[in-house]
């Protein structure tokens, strides 16, 4: 039985912080983790949802962080609801990334790694919050890369996580909010208590996607 790490999207289930600048950049996507399925309140409205974060860096923009470590890429994420529903922001995205529309028998089960180290070009925009009055840097919309441009290759090392497939050395090097959101999981609550999930969950098969067969 294979171990590849796959994440399935369905249709049926500081002080110092400086936000990158406004505009249009070419990116790739290097780091992607399903947290889980975690307790959300969305206008008053508890409920469970199974969430996944992609990390984009872009190469075009590269900063000091760590002494040691010289230049590196600056990085923007994004969380979504794992699901491609008619709705579903996923899928928009993903659609609008591509330039093509998945068929409706692709979103019936799409394992969303093949997406790792792809190319793309991000809109990115300002918001300010509401809480703490501050800018923050936000991701307004995907694209494909034009015919002809490159793009460089990926500078931070290609992350793949799933808590369905634990890899305790990858959750160890994550940051403390993300280490706490997958942590407040059913699924890994489960994995402690050694128990199923308690949150309710419908088991798609997979569908097996070779990269050479996705328009990019």
């Amino acid at each position: 039985m294979s171990t590849k790490t796959q994440i399935i999207a369905t249709s049926t289930g500081g002080s110092n912080y400086e936000p990158i600048q406004a505009g249009t950049y070419v990116a790739r996507c290097y780091s992607m983790i399903h947290m889980g399925t975690v307790k959300e309140s969305y206008m008053g409205e508890e409920k469970f949802v199974n969430k996944v974060r992609l990390t984009f860096e872009l190469p075009t923009e590269l900063k000091v962080f760590k002494e040691e470590n010289g230049e590196q890429p600056q990085v923007i994420s994004k969380e979504f609801t794992l699901s491609l529903g008619e709705k579903s922001n996923l899928r928009a995205f993903l659609n609008s990334w591509r330039g093509k529309a998945l068929t409706e028998e692709e979103c019936k089960s799409f394992d969303i790694t093949v997406l790792a180290g792809k190319a793309c070009t991000l809109s990115i925009i300002h918001k300010t919050s509401k809480v703490s009055g501050k800018v923050y840097a936000e991701i307004g919309s995907i694209g494909g890369v034009m015919k002809g441009m490159e793009v460089p290759a990926l500078m931070n090392p290609q992350m793949v996580f799933s808590v369905s497939n634990f890899d305790q050395v990858a959750f160890d090097s994550f940051p403390d909010f993300i280490k706490e959101k997958i942590e407040s999981s059913n699924e890994y609550k489960a994995l402690k208590q050694n128990a199923k999930p308690t949150a309710p969950a419908v088991e798609e098969p997979i569908m097996e996607v070779e990269e050479d067969d996705l328009p990019w």
